[in-house]
């Protein structure tokens, strides 16, 4: 299977009528997605001494995301169940369909900043996979900050709110970081 045919794939998957999967499940992949990029940018710089224990955090990074997008899908087709049923559980199932993209804007976040760093210390075009990593990764940040506030919309107080806007604030400086660095 080539390139265009798995992303072909996978955009039709998308954008297929099912709910599921939706924007929690493409915020978690798409950070997955940036890891890897890191990761990748980690073997292609020899010169970076860090590289080994970089990469080995992007591929962890990478992992916990997907499982993390899997989680998503699967609360989101929970809540839209309770919220098809009028059960007296939806209230939870939204709670936790906040919390998921909580997880998974923290994981991205980390990723930005991991990917931060490669774009100031890996080697030559390398930096360039890392900077577009953290750009990738910020944008799932702020998806998946995006719905927690629309599954908390009713708990204006929450401290999960302050945690996916703290995640975003960090993904956005590491983005500019990265941006910086490569320059």
């Amino acid at each position: 299977m080539t390139e265009e045919t798995l992303a072909h794939d996978l955009a039709d998957r998308i954008s297929s009528g099912d709910p599921v999967p939706a924007s929690g499940w493409v915020a978690g992949v798409s950070a997955a997605l940036a890891a890897s990029l890191i990761a990748k940018s980690a073997t292609r710089s020899d010169g970076w001494s860090e590289a080994e224990g970089a990469r080995a955090q992007a591929l962890d990074l990478r992992d916990r995301l997907l499982a993390l997008a899997g989680q998503d899908a699967r609360a989101y087709q929970r809540a839209l169940t309770a919220l098809e049923r009028r059960d007296t559980g939806l209230a939870r199932a939204l709670e936790r369909a906040a919390e998921v993209p909580l997880a998974i804007a923290e994981a991205a976040a980390d990723a930005a900043l991991l990917a931060a760093e490669g774009s100031e210390r890996a080697d030559g075009f390398a930096r360039a996979d890392a900077a577009a990593a953290a750009c990738l990764a910020a944008g799932a940040v702020t998806a998946a900050r995006r719905l927690v506030e629309i599954n908390l919309a009713t708990s204006a107080e929450d401290e999960r709110l302050a945690r996916a806007e703290r995640a975003a604030e960090a993904a956005a400086d590491a983005v500019k970081r990265a941006l910086a660095a490569e320059t």
